[in-house]
């Protein structure tokens, strides 16, 4: 059996030789929180929400709201564990020690690799290189679009596989630039809003738009569960802290400035889209929201074809540190054999591939042109089912004194014939490892509940005859029913081995990676 660091680090075939600092990790976090989301789906919910401008900002502070909660509860987790890669497979397990060893593990591994793909960035990459060259979005270049995806996604896998240090560099940098994209976009928006600059063709500002419209109930669900995958990534750290020179650093300090930085620069840049986009341009621009913002500042010059190339840079930024997250997660499971072909995966060059080939497959196998929801739902969408589980499972853990959760344990751990893998690395980490804990607070953990209740289970609503969604080609129900049926995959596979073989299947501690 392998020995654990007191960080929970193990000696794996193909780990990083160089640890990520603390401004590599801040890099993690807004390359993916900066993505594809603030450039593209703004306008997707506006129209949601049929130009209701309060009912919108009202939204995106709930979504803040509801991201610093989870942000406290992986925190939590994060704190009372070893340091280990897998993030929510952590916390999933801790969370429910009396499950069947391996089912947890099982579901989550089916979510993260087959749903944790990068295929809406790539998609949004090639559309906006596609718009810079072509200055239109007439949807005639489809499989143009689709090719560029593909050769985004391929690019960062070879990166990482065989220049690793070099995407960390890079990642870095584009962390970078696209905090000062964001910073343009605001001062744009300012002097604007100042009276400064003059958007072209300009006829109405978000003073003279008022709270029109009344939503569905469903369209408010479809809205925040937007808004939510906008702000997706702010738990990318917690997927990689065995490859960090200090995580604890990391969790307490670099990672809540680049949650809350990133945060901030949301909000403005909303009102900036609202000051300078005419409400009803705003409601027919898509996910090329910003390209048609700096086509207002600029015109139809040189440099309004350079934008959103330089844009695109923020979503090849996401792409870049998703593979490289994803696939360190996609070889933890392998280490722990929750995966088919486990011992294959357990390579991190071939948990790469592993990334790249559901990306691309996802990414070119729709032929429809309603890819970019669907597959931004689809993969927001079983987040909200893990979410809710590891939130009860915290709940568990505060609730009962004899899991001894966030204390220093006794001699006699608790919970010694459970099937937590972490009750072995308990007495270690309460010895040792003498970082303070933190408690995520009570209202945190009612609000992440609840908010992830209401985005799993309102997607299941019919949506109005009248709406977008209903006239769809892409039914209601498709995105949440195949995330829900992935999920269930998960289970499926983990009952399927044990009726296979005469002998249990070993899972975590119990089996020994080659």
């Amino acid at each position: 059996m392998l020995v654990p660091t007191l960080s929970g680090e193990v000696s794996v075939p193909g780990r990083r030789f160089q640890k990520l600092s603390s401004i590599s990790c801040m890099s993690l976090i807004i390359n993916k929180m900066v993505g594809t989301g603030i450039f593209s789906t703004p306008a997707i919910i506006f129209k949601y929400l049929e130009g209701n401008v309060k009912l919108y900002l009202l939204l995106w502070l709930v979504g803040g709201i509801v991201i610093f909660s989870g942000f406290a509860i992986f925190l939590e987790y994060a704190l009372n564990l070893p340091f280990r890669n897998g993030g929510e497979k952590n916390y999933l397990i801790r969370g429910f020690p009396r499950a069947p060893k391996g089912l947890l593990g099982c579901i989550y591994s089916f979510s993260i690799v087959l749903l944790g793909f990068s295929s809406g960035n790539s998609y949004a990459f090639g559309k906006y290189v596609v718009y810079a060259a072509t200055g239109r979005d007439d949807g005639g270049h489809e499989g143009l679009v689709k090719a560029i995806g593909v050769a985004c996604i391929t690019g960062c896998a070879l990166l990482h596989v065989n220049f690793s240090n070099h995407g960390t560099a890079l990642f870095n940098i584009l962390g970078v630039f696209k905090i000062l994209v964001l910073a343009l976009i605001i001062g744009s928006g300012f002097l604007v809003w100042t009276g400064l600059v003059s958007p072209l063709h300009q006829t109405e500002v978000v003073a003279s738009v008022g709270a029109s419209g009344n939503p569905s109930s469903y369209a408010i669900a479809a809205a925040l569960l937007e808004i939510i995958y906008s702000f997706k990534g702010w738990e990318n750290a917690n997927y990689v802290l065995n490859e960090m020179e200090n995580p604890y650093q990391v969790l307490v300090f670099a990672a809540p400035a680049a949650v809350s930085l990133v945060t901030l620069l949301y909000f403005l840049v909303i009102l900036s889209y609202l000051v300078v986009i005419p409400k009803s341009e705003l409601l027919d621009s898509g996910v090329l929201v910003a390209g048609i913002f700096f086509t207002k500042i600029f015109g139809e010059s040189i440099t309004s074809r350079i934008l959103p190339l330089v844009i695109s840079l923020s979503n090849l930024g996401n792409v870049l540190v998703v593979c490289f997250a994803h696939a360190h997660v996609n070889q933890e499971l392998a280490m722990n054999n929750y995966l088919p072909f486990s011992s294959y995966f357990q390579n991190i060059n071939h948990a790469i591939w592993l990334h790249w080939f559901v990306t691309v497959l996802v990414l070119v196998a729709p032929p429809s042109q309603d890819i970019y929801e669907f597959v931004v739902n689809l993969y927001i969408y079983p987040g909200t089912w893990i979410n809710v589980l590891l939130t009860v499972g915290l709940i568990y853990l505060k609730l009962n004194s004899s899991e001894q959760w966030g204390t220093n344990y006794s001699n006699d751990s608790p919970n010694e014939d459970s099937d937590s893998s972490f009750t072995e690395l308990d007495h270690l980490i309460n010895a040792e490892h003498k970082y303070p804990k933190i408690s995520a607070p009570t209202i945190c953990v009612v609000i992440f509940l609840l908010a992830n209740l209401f985005l799993a289970i309102f997607p299941f609503v019919p949506p109005p005859s009248s709406s977008s969604a209903a006239n769809s080609s892409v039914p209601y129900w498709c995105f949440p029913v195949v995330g829900t049926s992935v999920l269930l995959m998960g289970g499926a596979w983990f009952f399927l081995r044990e009726y296979r073989k005469s002998t249990s299947t070993l899972y975590e501690h119990d089996y020994n990676p080659i």
